[in-house]
């Protein structure tokens, strides 16, 4: 049931479902933030694999971080803004 609400979600179709209903409702932000935080796990979790992972890590922390302002949790948004930069720091000095 969760991947017809996501394909809905993402083709902008979204559902008119009561509270009480035991169905999400998902909008096209929700499936960006949830884009950027799978990133953000799988990336992190693949860093010590190759730099690229730590580059990659810090591009889903960005896209993270640009969701947290988008719906209005700007905290989490600066939290993530300073991440991408460390990541992107820890990338530029990997073997130089």
């Amino acid at each position: 049931m969760m991947w017809r609400t996501l394909i809905r979600a993402i083709r902008g179709k979204g559902l008119n479902v009561s509270p009480d209903s035991s169905t999400y409702d998902m909008d096209r932000l929700t499936v960006f933030g949830l884009f950027a935080v799978t990133a953000m796990l799988v990336t992190y979790s693949l860093e010590k694999r190759s730099p690229w992972f730590v580059l990659a890590f810090s591009g889903a922390c960005a896209l993270g971080s640009a969701y947290g302002f988008l719906q209005g949790a700007w905290p989490f948004g600066v939290i993530e803004a300073v991440w991408a930069c460390v990541a992107f720091r820890r990338y530029w000095y990997i073997d130089r």
